[in-house]
């Protein structure tokens, strides 16, 4: 509990921070960075927008990542130009969200696999995993283009011509993440449970109706 509270008081004042640059935009008639920011505050409530409509309770540590990465990419990143500031920016975020991607996909095929309700080998979800974690991140991709081709932010960099090589660092930076978590939850299956037992344990605990 302890933990799970520390994690709350961490995504309650990035929320906090945001709001407090929602209402500086506004006074300052920054419309853009409003509209920015908007966007990332309402991307912050999308874990409980998902547990409330799918009854499933999201482990802390997910909810706290997704927050983060929010708040790092979309405000820190495209308002506050760390993108172009800080060259390494890109790469750790997008390292970060193809391990979290690649554990959510490792996720939704354990359960399926501990409910009997698909028969896959070890080697087969872990591949699903590296799957999952690649594809949301060519989608992440696109969606990146599209917003910088249709109101002008700087998500791909600028000029646009390089973002063709942004692009493929991104997705060979997302494919290293997703591969980690692949082969590690690959040996959590063959047995070795100390690498996920903690967090698959609490995912197990928390929502006992998917796991029947």
């Amino acid at each position: 509990m302890k933990v799970d509270g520390f994690l709350k008081a961490i995504s309650l004042t990035l929320r906090i921070i945001l709001l407090i640059a929602a209402a500086g935009a506004i006074i300052n008639a920054e419309w853009m960075v409003l509209f920015v920011i908007s966007i990332a505050v309402g991307l912050t409530f999308l874990p409980k927008l998902i547990e409330s409509r799918y009854r499933i309770d999201i482990p802390e540590e997910f909810e706290i990542l997704i927050t983060v990465f929010v708040y790092a990419s979309l405000f820190l990143g495209e308002v506050h130009s760390y993108y172009t500031v800080f060259w390494w920016w890109d790469i750790v975020l997008h390292g970060a969200s193809g391990l979290a991607l690649a554990l959510t996909g490792f996720l939704i095929l354990f359960m399926l696999y501990e409910t009997k309700k698909i028969k896959a080998s070890p080697r087969g979800i872990a591949f699903f995993s590296f799957c999952f974690a690649l594809a949301v991140g060519a989608l992440w991709e696109i969606a990146e283009f599209t917003v910088d081709a249709t109101i002008g932010t700087s998500l791909k960099g600028y000029p646009m011509q390089p973002s063709l090589l942004d692009t493929m660092r991104d997705l060979i930076v997302d494919a290293v993440g997703a591969l980690i978590v692949s082969v590690f939850g690959y040996f959590y299956l063959r047995g070795k449970k100390y690498l996920f037992n903690g967090m698959v344990k609490r995912f197990a605990k928390k929502n006992p109706r998917l796991f029947k």
